[in-house]
């Protein structure tokens, strides 16, 4: 046993002087590293040096693209959380890159079948990954990170292969790659559209699980992690022997070129070990009793719905989290990172602690608490759900904002909820409608946060889309195996008169003008948008809402749009218009700041004039009172956001949820002289009006309708 009181060499495998330094922590009683050449032909070193916990050994001549694992002796006695058996070839945590997809073919055991014979269950070379050796020798020289203001952001979500697979301008050897989402006429859109922030889908290695291969399915979403260093070799078009790092690193370099921010949605919080008759690739094999939460020495405390839970009590659990967010955000430059059922990493011995070991590391680390965190803020556990109980500097997704825009313009409309549904989630009533549009101060007005601590959405990629959420009421998701029985039952849908596909023109009228008002709602709100990759044109699920299994035109994005454009009779489509319709609202935001403010409004006089920052109509032109604040049956107001800049244009936003046309008066000269609309949602694209309507003056609100107003004083 080594005594270098230096400390250990840093962990994975490192190319260094001639050769390569492998080294992996494990309390085992012995580990053997397990080199493999093209054959598939493994060879054996038994690692003899150990300091601090760590094995380690430097192997001259070996360097970049070896495969490798490990195979760790101890004792197996799952009835005490200790699962070593070195008849399984382990992923080293650490891989920079991880090679040939899984092919587990264990024999599923019961928990009372746990035995010694499970030892005589062998995994061969070719059936498990294998960890891969890289030096990509990567040059950032010249790349500058956007460092948008949280201010400025728009965060748009996708998924790295269903975004181009069916792009017709990108390369068919590139399509659902990194390369293919780096491709000039994927940034183009992606830049043309206004976004700054491209949120990835798991790009960590993962694996799909055996009961879905078994049916056939994938485990599209990615939320079933085995690297935490390694992109996900499935899309790489230049190899998985290190391939896929350089190819990583290229594109978000080309993000970066082009002004985009890169976040990654990162899954910390479960493995794709599962639960106790998961299969052993790498954690569990290495120390179980250290790397998971336990409950009576074997069971797994599963806070996640994916059969284990990560125990970030422990420190060799923690640096391993706390190092993999430092490599990607160090090395490979990524801008930030949205956490994967977010309270699951913070829990102490059972409950969320706000002040806790990992949000307390995070926040205080130099290079950590300086990059976008996002969390979900919710996992399946106990208290699970913590929405405004994180600290700075992180920002949330908040659902609250979901579910009241959609009751308000949907689910209320089609006859669903109530004021508050089961959960105690707001329904529907003006006043949710009005805490969710200006940053909901009733979650996050606290602790020093404000209302870029909202990250607003109204779809995601868990859930209906855009298109579908005004076309089905009911979920359509057969494919996925499970008999519709998966997917949630409450989405607050509208079908707008009839479920699904209609060749009827007022009910597909009425949906296009559903859409825009759900995205005018989203980019005019204060907070942090995030837009839903094709919903700016229309994407369709046809009715699945839990499509996280099909690796298919499904998920595919759609970019006919792209064909339209490109059509010689030059007529414009739907989706060119939705698609103009986002542009346009993406524009008005980036040149209203009142927009994007990082302070709650609290009805504050900002000009000498006395007009505060903010105030609520009726619509006869007067300011809300408190008896029309708690009328739930209200669905017609109108919002007043002022400018604090001298001679700054104020807006003013007219919603009419309901289904019946209202006049409603433009307020006194007292906020403006005069008016002009930006918007109206019953336009199919975005047109501002000629000419000002007078202060005073009285205007048309159309059933189901929103406009914007400039506000001239």
């Amino acid at each position: 046993m080594s005594n270098d009181a230096s400390g250990p060499p840093p962990l994975g495998a490192t190319p260094c002087d001639g050769g390569t330094t492998f080294a992996v922590w494990s309390s085992g009683e012995a580990v053997d590293l397990c080199l493999y050449d093209d054959a598939g032909r493994e060879s054996r070193v038994r690692l003899t040096d150990r300091t601090n916990g760590v094995w380690h050994a430097h192997l001259p001549g070996v360097g970049s693209g070896q495969l490798y694992g490990y195979r760790v002796h101890g004792p197996w006695d799952p009835w005490h959380g200790h699962r070593f058996n070195p008849t399984k070839l382990l992923v080293d945590p650490y891989a920079r890159a991880i090679d040939e997809p899984l092919r587990i073919e264990e024999t599923l055991l019961d928990d009372d079948a746990l035995d010694d014979a499970v030892l005589d269950v062998h995994d061969s070379a070719t059936s498990v990954p294998r960890s891969v050796v890289v030096d990509a020798n990567l040059d950032w020289t010249g790349d500058r990170k956007p460092a948008v203001p949280w201010s400025d952001t728009v965060v748009y979500e996708l998924h790295v292969r269903g975004f181009t697979m069916r792009h017709p301008d990108v390369p068919e050897a590139l399509r659902g790659t990194y390369a293919g989402l780096a491709h000039p006429a994927v940034l183009e859109h992606l830049t043309s559209l206004g976004v700054t922030t491209v949120e990835l889908l798991p790009v960590h290695h993962h694996v799909t699980e055996r009961s879905l291969r078994r049916n056939g399915l994938a485990n599209f979403w990615g939320y079933n992690t085995l690297g935490f260093f390694a992109p996900h070799a499935g899309y790489s078009s230049a190899g998985s022997r290190g391939g896929q790092v350089r190819e990583f690193a290229a594109m978000v370099r080309a993000m970066h070129d082009a002004g985009l921010e890169v976040v990654l949605d990162v899954v910390y919080n479960h493995t794709a070990e599962g639960g106790f008759d998961g299969p052993t690739l790498s954690l569990r094999g290495l120390d179980n009793h250290s790397y998971y939460r336990l409950r009576h020495g074997r069971l797994y405390e599963d806070y996640t719905g994916c059969g284990n839970t990560l125990d970030l009590r422990h420190p060799r659990t923690l640096a391993l989290v706390t190092d993999s967010l430092r490599y990607w955000a160090q090395e490979m430059h990524v801008d930030g990172f949205r956490f994967d059922l977010a309270p699951a990493l913070a829990r102490g011995s059972d409950a969320f602690e706000a002040t806790g070991t990992f949000l307390s590391v995070i926040g205080q680390d130099p290079v950590l608490s300086r990059v976008k965190l996002i969390a979900e803020p919710w996992d399946v556990g106990p208290g699970g759900y913590q929405l405004g109980r994180f600290p700075v500097p992180w920002t949330e997704w908040n659902d609250r904002f979901r579910d009241t825009v959609r009751q308000s313009w949907l689910a209320d409309n089609a006859g669903k909820g109530t004021a508050t549904d089961g959960a105690g989630k707001p329904g529907s009533g003006m006043r949710d409608f009005a805490y969710r549009a200006t940053g909901s101060s009733d979650v996050f007005d606290g602790a020093g946060r404000g209302p870029l601590a909202s990250v607003n959405f109204v779809t995601a990629h868990d859930g209906f889309t855009l298109h579908d959420l005004v076309t089905y009421e009911q979920k359509r998701n057969e494919a996925n195996g499970e008999d519709n029985r998966d997917g949630s039952g409450h989405n607050r849908g509208w079908n707008c008169g009839i479920e699904g596909p209609t060749s009827d023109a007022s009910v597909l009228r009425l949906r296009r003008r559903m859409m825009r008002n759900l995205l005018t709602t989203l980019l005019t709100s204060t907070g942090v948008p995030m837009l839903t990759a094709g919903d700016e044109t229309g994407r369709t699920q046809l009715g699945n809402n839990n499509a996280y299994c099909l690796d298919d035109e499904t998920t595919w994005v759609a970019w006919t749009w792209v064909d339209e454009l490109r059509s010689e009779s030059r007529h414009s489509s739907w989706r060119l218009d939705l698609l103009a319709w986002t542009r346009e609202l993406l524009r008005l935001r980036r040149t209203h700041p009142a927009l994007g403010q990082a302070g709650f409004f609290d009805g504050r006089a900002v000009h000498e004039d006395g007009r505060k920052d903010l105030a609520w109509f009726s619509p006869d032109g007067h300011e809300m009172t408190d008896t029309e604040w708690f009328d739930h049956d209200r669905r017609v107001i109108g919002g007043y956001i002022a400018d604090p800049r001298p001679g700054g244009e104020s807006l003013l936003l007219l919603v009419n949820t309901g289904p019946d046309e209202t006049s409603f008066v433009l307020p006194d000269g007292h906020w403006a002289t005069a008016y002009r609309c930006l918007l109206d949602t019953t336009d199919e694209r975005p047109e501002a009006a000629a000419a000002d309507d007078l202060a005073g003056s009285t205007v048309q609100l159309a059933a189901h309708g929103l406009k914007l107003f400039s506000a001239r004083h």
